[in-house]
Order: C-alpha cells, then sequence, then structure tokens
C-alpha cells in the first residue's frame, strides 16, 4: 500500500528551522512561503526552491543503525493521491506533517497512532518549535511511559485543517497562489482520519497496533474504528463520545462568533493584511478553557481569591485570579494556533456524530469488530461525561467487540487526560501489555 508521496524539505535558510517543524512550506507551483501560526510575511521570493525526496520515509527507519528515535517530516500527497472530502470536493495537494518516536519493529507490528485533540498538534512528547515547551503528552508518551518509545513506534500527525504543517487555512491555495482562508472547504473528523491512513499507508503499516486520542483525538480514534477496523488491533478512545452534544456545539459557536467579530478577521482574509484577530481567538480560548476545568478545580485553584491586591477595586481590570489566569491562557493561545483553524477543527468536531452515518445505530458502526478496546471517562469531565462513554461501551456490547471501560474518579475535569492522573497511567499500561502479548510484541 505504499504511496507515491513525496517528502520535501524547504531550502531557504532563514525560515529553514521552522520549515523542517513543518509549520513552514513553500509552494513549489507559486514559489510563496506559505503562512503559519506566527504571522510571518509572506513572499513570492523566485530563488525559493523545494527539493523533492522519493524515498520512502519508511526505509530510514528500517535499519537499526539509521533508525531515528525521534524524526519529524512533512509528507506531501500530488494529484495522483487526492483526498475526496465529505463536502464532495477533492482536497489536492495534500501535506501531512508528522512526528514519529521509536522504531518500528521488523513485523511493522508495533506502530502506535495517538491522534491530537482540539489544539493539540503533531508535538506529542517533543518540543514544541513554536512555544518551546515540553511535547503535550510527556506524561503518557515516551521512554519508559505507558505508550512506551522504548517499545512502540509511536506517530502523531497534525490533523488536516490544523496550523502546524498539515494543510488547512493558512496552506496556500495552488489555484489562486495564496492562502485558502476560507476557501479550503470544511473538514470532518472523517477526513482527517482518510488522510491519516494515507499517513499509514506511506509508512508501508497495514495495521496499526493501537489507535489511542483524547477528546476530539478520542473521537478520530472511534471513526478509525468504524472506517477502518481491519487496520486497528486496539483502540483506546479517552474523555470523548460518539457525537457532540448541543452544549459542546453551543460553546464551539461562541467561539467562532468572538472570531468573526474581531474586526481584524476580515472575512478570513486576515494574513493577507498581515495581521490576525488576536482578541477575538483569545477570547474563544477564554471561553473553550472553562469547559476543560471542573467547577471543583477552579474552586480548589482560584477560589474568588483576587490577583495582587487585598480589595477590589472598583473597575473592569482582572481583579480576580482566576480572570487573570483566562487572560494567560487567551493571549499565550493566540501565539501558537491559527484563527481560521480554530473555525474549520471545532466545526469538524461539532459535524461528529458517528451513529447517524450507520442509519442511527451506534452498535453498527462496530458490528462484528475484532478491535480490542479500552474506554476511559472521569467523573468530572462534564464536557464529554461519562454517559457519552457508557454509550460507546453499550454500543460496543451490542456489536460483539472486545471493550473494558475505566471511570476514574477526579476533579480535573476533562483536561484529566492530559494531566498526571496515576490511575489513567496505570489503565493504560495494563490495557496495552495485555494487547501486546496477545498481538505477539515482546
Amino acid at each position: 500500500m505504499q504511496g507515491k508521496a513525496k517528502h520535501k524539505r524547504p531550502l531557504f535558510k532563514a525560515w529553514g528551522a521552522l520549515a523542517r517543524f513543518g509549520v513552514l512550506t513553500v509552494s513549489p507551483a507559486c514559489s510563496y512561503i506559505q503562512y503559519n501560526t506566527f504571522g510571518l510575511p509572506n513572499a513570492c521570493e523566485q530563488d525559493l526552491r523545494v527539493e523533492r525526496l522519493s524515498v520512502p520515509v519508511i526505509a530510514g527507519l528500517a535499519s537499526s543503525e539509521a533508525a531515528h528515535l525521534e524524526t519529524g517530516h512533512v509528507v506531501e500527497f500530488g494529484a495522483e493521491r487526492p483526498l475526496m472530502l465529505d463536502a464532495g470536493v477533492i482536497l489536492s495537494p495534500l501535506n501531512i506533517a508528522y512526528q514519529t518516536y521509536g522504531r518500528l519493529n521488523a513485523n511493522r507490528t508495533n506502530a502506535v497512532l495517538i491522534c491530537h485533540a482540539l489544539t493539540g498538534d503533531q508535538y506529542v512528547a517533543s518540543e514544541n518549535p513554536v512555544t518551546g515547551r515540553p511535547g503535550w503528552w510527556t506524561t503518557m508518551v515516551g521512554p519508559g511511559r505507558p505508550i512506551d518509545t522504548d517499545r512502540f513506534f509511536v506517530i502523531c500527525s497534525n490533523v488536516i485543517g490544523g496550523c502546524m504543517g498539515s494543510t488547512g487555512p493558512a496552506s496556500i491555495n495552488p489555484a489562486k497562489c495564496q492562502p485558502y482562508g476560507l476557501d479550503l472547504p470544511v473538514v470532518t473528523i472523517r477526513d482527517m482520519v482518510r488522510a491519516q491512513a494515507m499517513l499509514i499507508d506511506h509508512l508501508g503499516i497495514d495495521k496499526l497496533f493501537c489507535v489511542a486520542g483524547g477528546s476530539m483525538g478520542g473521537m478520530q480514534v472511534l471513526q478509525w474504528a468504524a472506517l477502518f477496523p481491519e487496520r486497528v488491533f486496539s483502540a483506546l478512545p479517552l474523555a470523548t463520545g460518539a457525537r457532540h452534544s448541543s452544549q459542546n456545539i453551543a460553546f464551539h459557536e461562541v467561539g467562532r462568533q468572538a472570531i468573526m467579530a474581531d474586526p481584524d478577521w476580515f472575512g478570513g482574509r486576515y494574513l493577507d493584511h498581515a495581521t490576525k484577530p488576536l482578541k477575538g481567538l483569545s477570547v474563544a480560548r477564554m471561553a473553550a478553557h472553562i469547559t476543560y476545568m471542573s467547577d471543583e478545580a477552579l474552586h480548589r485553584k482560584f477560589g474568588r481569591k483576587l490577583q495582587d491586591r487585598a480589595a477590589p477595586a472598583f473597575s473592569f481590570d482582572a481583579e480576580f485570579q482566576i480572570e487573570s489566569y483566562l487572560r494567560h491562557q487567551g493571549t499565550s493561545f493566540v501565539e501558537r494556533f491559527d484563527a481560521n483553524s480554530y473555525l474549520y477543527v471545532t466545526r469538524a468536531m461539532d459535524y461528529f456524530d458517528l451513529a447517524a452515518d450507520y442509519d442511527g445505530s451506534l452498535a453498527t458502526a462496530f458490528m462484528q469488530s475484532r478491535i480490542r478496546f479500552c474506554v476511559v471517562s472521569f467523573t468530572s469531565d462534564w464536557l464529554f461525561p461519562t454517559a457519552d462513554s457508557r454509550a460507546v461501551v453499550h454500543a460496543l456490547n451490542a456489536s460483539g467487540a472486545s471493550v473494558s471501560f475505566v471511570e476514574i474518579e477526579t476533579d480535573k475535569g476533562h483536561d484529566a487526560f492530559l494531566l498526571d492522573v496515576p490511575e489513567l497511567f496505570s489503565t493504560t499500561r495494563g490495557f496495552l501489555d495485555a494487547a501486546a502479548r496477545a498481538r505477539g510484541i515482546v
């Protein structure tokens, strides 16, 4: 199933480091630097070139001497490998930026695909080149961690519609030689998974040992299980559900409206004006971040404490600690994320309704599946409450699938799957150990 995709490495010294991380690419047809989340200036430099490598990336991982424990790539799928979207249009060319950790074994049976959440990226266990911060799931992925990179070959790609190197609204539209903006077709969770499958084909992997992820990543896990059941041995959906609720759609709409109401949004063409809707995106992040925490955690961490003062100032400054915290979350977020990508990825989550794709029967989506499932929820998660996970488990039971379910007691809210929760680590380790024995992985 090896595809004819090509790797590319922009040969431009000024931004070469960013290009190597997949956040800056060059359109060969336009000789046009792709915009990125930093707001770097656009250019149409005639001396820019793209070097195309025909050697599959897997060749660099087959030899133990040549293998890298941590590698990053951007793979381009050309006209010969278009992606048909649920919107009914073809997306081509298509870039997918990804990171790998560990080594693929000789039988190619130890590959684990990590699916990231709404504002995540491919840097699951390595430093993010934009923020300089550690990977977003280093508690779970790495040497000796529950998803052990000394044992498993871990892959994590940036979703399409994102802003860290995969094709998204800031990518160059080859038909117009300018960023797509809102000309990019709307994408779905199923489109994201189909793109990931193209990447897995390119890596020469027939069957994934495990697909794992939380929140939107968990939606992708469930979509993988429904769409490609023969290509997944085990699945670990965390803090997720088989559809987005009306309340969740409502919160996303508040965020989208905040972005689109920002005068610097310019109808999605803000990059043409060398600006970004920072205020709108910041407010969107603030609203969303509230949903990631529980009331108990907010009260424990902030309560009604004032920020750097002993008494109210009778102003509209950030007087409470929780206000200051949310403003910090908003301002730090806009440094690493693209506003239009936020519109696209939240819309993909809103459209997700797995049962609707199978005549309203969630059990039908998993009928006769041979995948081993471990579904995990958290007691204080009100964004994807335990009832959502139980609905998935009931459907899996009805379909005859092998499934275990764990509800973890914690006050850390939805974000618990990203945090230091020992019961989650022991659950994951135990599930993967048992699955590895069944799969014959040492």
